[in-house]
């Protein structure tokens, strides 16, 4: 089976104190004169976002209704180790109106679904909380 495209991201980013980024489709103009701590924040929102989409879909694959809509605090810290930089997360998910177990179940399966966390997952120190 060939892979099916869902969506696709492009952003041109410029260094420098005249730095930013901008995407091909307009949704994204940021001004970044610094590369940190900036790198970090967009990072942590696009995990979140696509953790509170996988989480959605988990609950919709078990036909489990949201009362509300999910939250999520993201962490991003990056590390200065012996070994040279790594990076550290750390998730604090809210799924307000479920069930502590249930929603602990479902924080657990999206980050079995969420592409991020594939592409992290065992390279990085991850975190999930539910709060």
């Amino acid at each position: 089976m060939a892979d099916k495209i869902i969506f696709t991201g492009t952003t041109h980013v410029k260094g420098g104190p005249d730095g930013y980024a901008r995407s091909t489709n307009d949704v994204l103009d940021l001004a970044l004169p610094q590369p940190h701590p900036a790198a970090e924040n967009l990072f942590a929102a696009a995990w979140s976002a696509c953790f509170i989409g996988a989480l959605e879909l988990a609950a919709g694959q078990r036909k489990i209704a949201l009362p509300a809509s999910p939250e999520a605090d993201t962490t991003i810290e990056l590390l200065n180790r012996a070994d040279g930089f790594v990076l550290r997360a750390r998730l604090d998910i809210q799924v307000p109106g479920i069930d502590r177990d249930i929603a602990r179940e479902l924080v657990d399966t999206a980050h079995k679904i969420c592409p991020y966390s594939k592409a992290v997952e065992g390279n990085i120190d991850i975190e999930l909380n539910l709060v």
